[in-house]
């Protein structure tokens, strides 16, 4: 049975893990706000840019560029945005999950990937996928040149015709307790929809909005292309981070609750040990003092 010395014990070893995961959980937030701004602060550019792209692209007869050919996707190239420690709940687990998945549809195409995290690169290895290449690190502050070489490797990739698809697999931002497994195909860009195949709304304009270029449409094509591509993988980063940190900070939250729930339970049990211990003693005062008389 234990005593109240091993009772003091777990509870001040409880407290100590609390107090930690109290510090994490404030780190966590001060850190969530910073990506959140800017997740959500990348994501017009990021949306607008591709609506201005796919309108380019509708207002050509046979768009050619490297990466708007067409082909059947027999080599696919997976990007796969997980975090870089753990702590963080079932974040890694959902990405890789989600990853599995994709990766076990396809399990008959040739499969490249591209790591971007140390908890994804280290199962994706064990799991024995290939890499084309790997991100370490270099999440928890996301930098444009990080995003823009990732986005010119698919890119290179996919004009040598060494891959036919291009697909990113990542955690999108939605709310602190909550996030967005996405799946998004980033090559072949995919064309506009025709506007009766698309669902109409009040807030959507039934026809396209005809824009005068001073560039000819060719080559503005040209350029929209690769800012397309590194806009959409660092908007895919910054909602990864968003969402990690928000995963964090709920699994310390919950951590640091769980710890107050153990010590408070450690407690009872150390009063009615201690309780217990006082009743025996007092019986056995009283009765040596009975036994005395």
């Amino acid at each position: 049975m234990a005593t109240l010395l091993d009772f003091r014990r777990r509870i001040r070893s409880v407290k100590n893990t609390q107090q930690i995961t109290r510090a994490m959980k404030f780190v966590a937030a001060a850190r969530l706000r910073r990506a959140q701004e800017a997740a959500l602060a990348g994501r017009p550019y990021a949306n607008e840019l591709a609506r201005l792209l796919r309108s380019v692209m509708a207002r050509i007869d046979e768009p050619e560029h490297p990466l708007l050919a067409r082909r059947p996707e027999e080599r696919i190239l997976a990007i796969v945005l997980s975090g870089e420690r753990g702590l963080a709940g079932a974040f890694n687990t959902n990405i890789l999950k989600k990853a599995n998945e994709f990766l076990r549809a396809r399990r008959d195409k040739k499969l490249s990937l591209v790591p971007v995290g140390k908890k994804g690169r280290d199962s994706l290895k064990r799991a024995g996928f290939q890499f084309a290449a790997e991100y370490i690190n270099v999440l928890a502050k996301v930098e444009f040149a990080t995003a823009r070489e990732i986005a010119a490797l698919a890119s290179e990739l996919y004009a040598k015709e060494e891959i036919d698809a291009v697909y990113v697999i990542f955690s999108e931002f939605k709310t602190v307790v909550t996030a967005n497994l996405r799946v998004e195909k980033l090559l072949p860009v995919e064309p506009e929809a025709a506007p009766e195949t698309r669902a109409q709304s009040a807030d959507q304009p039934q026809s396209q909005i005809d824009y005068l270029y001073e560039q000819p449409v060719e080559k503005l094509l040209a350029s929209l292309l690769p800012k397309y591509i590194e806009a959409q993988m660092l908007r895919a980063m910054l909602e990864s981070s968003a969402a990690e940190y928000a995963a964090r900070m709920a699994a310390m939250e919950s951590a640091t609750r769980n710890a107050g729930e153990v010590i408070q339970a450690l407690t009872l049990h150390m009063n009615k040990v201690r309780q217990a211990a006082i009743t025996k003693e007092i019986i056995e005062i009283v009765s040596g003092a009975s036994h005395g008389a």
